[in-house]
């Protein structure tokens, strides 16, 4: 409809019946065709999911996104994350739950909700519940009380219903027991590795048979489509140096801002790193921590820190001595924060605890915090006070352009009548576009969306505004093979060599399954290796070998210890054959007997959970307003 009212923008009639449109939007509003419902999203059971309550917890879920991203969520994530229904999923969930411990006699009382809001540090000052507090909160997030303890009440609900729940998962020593020695089964492999890449000088290349081979793949060598672009461009610096800053408004500017202009203090410190996996055992943790304790005697002893960084530290800075550069306060995991803030200049800690592994941190110098001053940002805020300026007349001048230009009927007649400057293109591509400003990724973006003989609305980049005509479109065709021979030889030795490739690791596999031995099977010119043993819960981190082979090993057995067919990875075919297979030497300790059964009784409620739900969802009567979702 867009793309119509702007080919046809000059149209008498087109004008009318925007301004029916707009009358109609004006005066009837949006949605009124939902009857009694238009302010329930979904029901279950009969009970209703309002949709302000959804769209509260929806901006909530935003929120969380945003935080994870830094503040900037990137464009069209939510929409292909289905974010709007997963939380109406979510709340559908609670009300299943909440009906469930209805009717199992769960309830949650007004004194229960109560003690559950006094115990809230959001509402407490000096350790204690502030009434004024608690409402100044509620209202700040519009919020009544009435609605937000309503609300805090299902929840409370619901969480005691899923106790309930939970509570009858079990996980026996025996269940951990298999879990712990399936996890730390080792295996250990001979392989060998047929890259496509040293065998594609073998590949002949035979005319008749690469005329052939591109025919089936011709698709592939598609050029991109070509447009010829007429446009209008309104760049931001064309009226910079006729505006004009005050003083007046270069200080309210700076007094306004002076938190950002501020520097806290800030450290430079070394440190040698000891790493310590996240799975390892009270042994290794041991053993880790004495390594550090005799470093940091080392050190004691006068030892030249830096050096000893080199030569010890397992961290990346290792190979500048441990130095970390500055940073502020806060920019470190706590434990590591606090001990570099407690330090004076060349100050060592005693060892250091974090989820990293263990430290030693030495100070090297201190920066004292400072507020940048007027002078020294005065340039600055010029420059940002202009740009802001002239954003707005430049989006007064281009949303005039735009205007006449649909009042003209045609980017055409407008710059007979105006004379305006309207630019023009040579055909091109996405890929190969012209100089700026039509380079500019959210003017191509623009660009390759219209159709030919199509105008588009503003388009604002960060240089300016751009009105842009499609003028033609180039549709892609296949080139002749000639044009492209040089691509599609290379392309075809690939492929070939992959066939190749392929056929030699089977034929291999097939001479070893034979000879119950891959060392008697594998020629000259391809390396056979063998690993040591490899656990299981170490085998998504192998690199060489692929993943793939250890995740294989472990389904095969010493009496059948090949794979079906070779292992592909990427362009190299693998074939491997399991040596050894044993329990692992690690013992289940109380530490780690603790924390599995942790991991087995979670996962283990959260399935019993999931099924539950689903068998309450399959018997619920539940009703989405698909409308307002959209």
């Amino acid at each position: 409809m867009l793309n119509i009212l702007r080919k046809r923008a000059q149209s008498t009639l087109i004008q009318a019946v925007v301004l029916i449109i707009a009358v109609v939007f004006v005066f009837w509003g949006v949605g009124t065709n939902l009857g009694n419902k238009r302010n329930t999203l979904a029901t279950v059971n009969g009970a209703e999911i309002a949709l302000q309550d959804f769209q509260r917890n929806y901006d909530n879920a935003v929120d969380n996104m945003r935080a994870q991203f830094g503040g900037s969520i990137p464009p069209g994530f939510l929409e292909g994350l289905g974010l709007n229904r997963q939380v109406l999923n979510q709340m559908i969930n609670s009300e299943i739950l909440r009906q469930a411990g209805a009717r199992m006699g769960i309830t949650v009382s007004k004194l229960a909700t109560q003690d559950e809001i006094k115990n809230m540090d959001a509402f407490k000052t000096a350790g204690r519940f502030d009434l004024e507090l608690y409402r100044s909160v509620l209202s700040r997030n519009r919020m009544t009380p009435t609605t937000f303890e309503a609300g805090l009440q299902r929840d409370l609900l619901t969480r005691k219903v899923s106790e309930a729940v939970n509570g009858f998962a079990v996980v026996t020593d025996s269940h951990v027991k298999a879990v712990f020695d399936y996890r730390n089964e080792e295996v250990k492999l001979a392989y060998a590795a047929v890259k496509s890449s040293d065998l594609e000088d073998m590949v002949e290349v035979v005319d008749e048979e690469l005329a052939a081979w591109y025919g089936e793949h011709e698709q592939q060598y598609l050029g991109e489509p070509k447009i010829r672009l007429r446009y209008l461009f309104f760049a931001y610096d064309e009226g910079l140096d006729d505006i004009e800053v005050s003083e007046e408004a270069i200080r309210a500017n700076y007094e306004q801002n002076r938190d950002t202009y501020f520097t806290p203090e800030q450290r430079r410190a070394r440190h040698i790193l000891i790493k310590v996996p996240g799975d390892a055992g009270t042994e290794v943790r041991a053993e880790k921590k004495k390594k550090a304790e005799e470093i940091l005697a080392l050190v004691r002893q006068g030892g030249d820190f830096e050096a000893l960084a080199r030569e010890y530290s397992e961290g990346p800075s290792r190979l500048n001595g441990g130095d970390l550069g500055f940073f502020s306060k806060g920019a470190m995991v706590e434990a590591f924060d606090q001990a570099v803030f407690q330090l004076g200049v060349g100050e060592i800690s005693g060892v250091v605890e974090t989820v990293f592994g263990y430290h030693i941190i030495k100070v090297e110098e201190i920066k004292a915090p400072s507020t940048r001053t007027l002078d020294e940002v005065r340039d600055e805020i010029v420059s940002e006070l202009k740009k802001k300026e002239v954003s707005g007349v430049t989006f007064k001048k281009a949303t005039r352009a735009y205007e006449d230009i649909i009042r003209s009927g045609s980017l055409e007649k407008y710059s007979r009548t105006e004379g305006a400057d309207v630019r023009r293109t040579d055909y091109f591509t996405r890929a190969e576009p012209p100089g700026p400003p039509v380079s500019d990724p959210v003017i191509l973006q623009k660009a390759f969306s219209l159709n030919k003989g199509e105008l588009s609305s503003l388009v604002e980049t960060s240089k300016g505004y751009a009105i842009l005509f499609v003028d033609d479109v180039q549709e892609p065709a296949v080139p002749e093979l000639d044009e492209v021979r040089d691509r599609v030889v290379a392309d075809y030795r690939k492929a070939r060599s992959r066939d190749l490739a392929r056929a030699k690791a089977g034929a291999i596999l097939e001479e070893a399954v034979a000879a119950q031995e891959l060392a008697r099977a594998v020629p000259d010119g391809v390396e056979l290796k063998e690993t040591g043993f490899i656990p299981r819960s170490k085998a998504a981190g192998t690199v060489d070998p692929p993943a793939a082979l250890v995740t294989g090993a472990f389904s095969l057995s010493l009496k059948k210890p090949f794979p079906e067919e070779p292992v592909v990875q990427g362009d190299t075919f693998y074939v491997f054959q399991l040596l050894a297979r044993k329990v692992g030497s690690e013992t289940l300790d109380d530490a780690t007997r603790g924390q599995l059964r942790d991991q087995l009784l979670a996962a283990v409620q959260a399935e019993l959970m999931n099924r539950w739900l689903e068998w309450l969802r399959g018997d619920a009567e539940i009703w989405v307003n698909e409308q307002i979702l959209q």
